[in-house]
């Protein structure tokens, strides 16, 4: 994938936050620049196919002595962000690692369905067992369902899930009521940032390459490049993307990290109503990201 430098900047000024109704949703990549921001909101509240083999490389770590260069922040307000999804709901959540704060927070405590985002969980719970490395890239990279199901049954199930809820932390993250459907494991934009920032300071390097490495098709020919890839121009990026449909909604996620040794985690989770089609529902997501990106 491309990787070019540059800082991004966002800004959100907040004006009232309310209310959405939406339906969204599964899981991929491209490049991002730095972001600053203004004011942030601060309101806190994808399922089963396979995937090529990225080679496996260290994640980045924030460089502490870059700092944002000056640039007029855009402004957009949370209800502009809540109107761009219609008849759906979303959730944004920037952090910024370098000053290790959070900057941008919509809705953060909304629980979705979490479609393929929950495979950062499986990829988490399948390498610390001492599983096939090459296989967990090519089921992230290319959102392999096939790969995620294989997985789920042997190591663990919605065990996979309570278990690294409870060691890092993710109150809003629940196993699925049916035990086999892993995408119907619930999440919240507040939880993904937060396995975003243990998968960087402790998972292996084999993930982030292949968050890197995410193709524009997804093992069963979806578009994955929606959200965080089409919004970040040439700014390097790294993603996990999840869509899914229809029960009774349709998901599309978008999350992973943006700019310079991925200084920005970034997660927009959305929800919209079945009768809106995902070629719709994805521009609709990437506008909200363009929108956080400035």
């Amino acid at each position: 994938m491309r990787k070019l430098s540059g800082i991004f900047l966002v800004g959100l000024c907040v004006g009232a936050i309310g209310a959405v109704a939406v339906t969204v949703g599964h899981g991929a990549v491209q490049p991002p620049r730095a972001i600053a921001v203004t004011q942030a909101v601060t309101t806190m509240s994808e399922s089963a196919g396979p995937t090529p083999t990225p080679t496996p490389t260290p994640s980045p770590s924030p460089s502490p002595s870059a700092t944002p260069k000056a640039a007029p922040p855009s402004k957009v307000d949370a209800a502009e962000l809540d109107r761009i999804v219609g008849s759906g709901n979303v959730s944004a959540v920037v952090f910024d690692r370098q000053r290790g704060t959070t900057t941008v927070s919509l809705h953060a405590d909304r629980g979705y369905t979490s479609a393929s985002l929950v495979k950062l969980l499986i990829a988490l719970s399948v390498l610390e067992q001492g599983g096939p490395a090459a296989d967990v890239q090519r089921m992230l990279s290319r959102s392999d369902d096939d790969l995620a199901s294989r997985f789920w049954a042997a190591y663990g199930g919605p065990s996979i899930v309570t278990g690294w809820a409870r060691k890092i932390g993710l109150t809003g993250t629940k196993a699925p009521e049916d035990p086999g459907r892993w995408g119907d494991t619930r999440i919240t934009a507040k939880d993904v940032v937060k396995i975003y920032q243990y998968l960087l300071a402790h998972a292996p390097g084999a993930i982030m390459t292949a968050l890197r490495a995410a193709t524009e098709r997804g093992s069963d020919g979806f578009r994955q490049y929606f959200g965080i890839p089409d919004a970040a121009g040439d700014r390097p990026w790294a993603v996990k993307q999840g869509w899914s449909c229809c029960r009774p909604t349709r998901m599309l996620h978008t999350s992973g990290v943006v700019g310079e040794d991925g200084r920005y985690i970034v997660v927009v989770l959305s929800e919209h109503p079945a009768s809106v089609d995902y070629a719709t529902a994805s521009k609709r997501v990437t506008t909200v990201v363009s929108a956080l990106l400035g």
